[in-house]
């Protein structure tokens, strides 16, 4: 009788194993690919250098690319100026007026515009990168989904900037005290689409740099001017007459987009990842790519 029951116990454990161990290897793979994907890596810096190059070259290239369509343009505008002032809340002109007459502060805010939102971007990139590894890439990817969904509504909606419209009076601030760098005014105005200010990505990529450095600085004085950041950026693109103010709501929808997409990918917002890599094994594609090398 014992020898029997063992027998029978022996028999039923080498023929149910296998099976168990199958149906567990298989959606645990599946899972171990997913989130080697998902898994956030130490960026490296040629790479992330040629990355952010192309990245802006292709926008660039493709922003510029879209129809100036003037007339469809002109009259959005007519019709944003319009119905803000029914509402009571075209604010843009008596802004721009007023800051116009003091110069030393519009010129300043000229070289702001043409300068900081390119400067500080890349600084925030720069930091991240260096100091947050683990959560430069869905940092990244908050940027560059945010100014990639820009893309269609500089597309769809074609918009002219207040100092472009005709009979309102704005002043186009570059022109009048003929401070230098702005692609949308002066002689390097041929090189900008000019009629693609919705949604406006100095609000987009200025609220992307506050935010970050409020949320992952540790420092009061930093995280106070993380905020103060895009909120002069929306009195600077005002004042120049370069925006209205709803094209600011533009850019933070697109940025709401730009988190929405790093999320869903990473599965948490950015600053609540790892401050370090936790994985040092090669990504997936790199071990895709190493085969494809060993074989040829």
């Amino acid at each position: 009788m014992g020898e029997s029951s063992v027998k029978t116990l022996e028999t039923r454990t080498d023929v149910s194993s296998p099976t168990v161990v199958e149906t567990e290897t298989r959606p645990g793979s599946e899972r171990t690919l997913l989130s080697r994907l998902r898994a956030p890596r130490r960026p490296r810096i040629w790479f992330e250098v040629l990355l952010i190059a192309i990245s802006y070259w292709t926008y660039s290239l493709i922003r510029n690319a879209v129809p100036e369509q003037k007339a469809a343009a002109l009259a959005n505008a007519d019709w944003i100026w319009s119905a803000e002032r029914t509402l009571g809340i075209a604010v843009e002109q008596s802004v721009n007026h007023a800051v116009n007459s003091v110069t030393w502060l519009i010129v300043g805010m000229n070289y702001y515009y043409a300068t900081l939102h390119f400067v500080v971007t890349i600084g925030v990139l720069v930091w991240i990168y260096r100091f947050h590894p683990g959560r430069y890439a869905a940092t990244r990817m908050v940027l560059f989904a945010t100014t990639g969904v820009a893309l269609v509504g500089y597309y769809c909606y074609p918009l002219a900037p207040p100092r472009l419209m005709n009979g309102q009076n704005f002043v186009d601030t570059v022109l009048v005290h003929h401070t230098w760098g702005s692609m949308a005014s002066g002689n390097l105005k041929q090189m900008s689409n000019q009629y693609a200010a919705m949604p406006s990505m100095h609000i987009g990529w200025s609220l992307w740099c506050g935010l970050t450095i409020f949320a992952v600085a540790s420092a009061p004085w930093a995280r106070i001017l993380g905020l103060l950041y895009p909120t002069a950026t929306l009195v600077v693109i005002v004042a120049t007459a370069n925006h209205f103010w709803l094209d600011a709501v533009g850019g933070m929808l697109c940025l709401a987009f730009g988190y929405t997409v790093s999320r869903s990918w990473y599965g948490s917002f950015a600053h609540r990842l790892p401050r370090h890599p936790e994985h040092a094994d090669p990504h997936p594609a790199t071990e895709l790519l190493n085969r494809v090398r060993t074989r040829a």
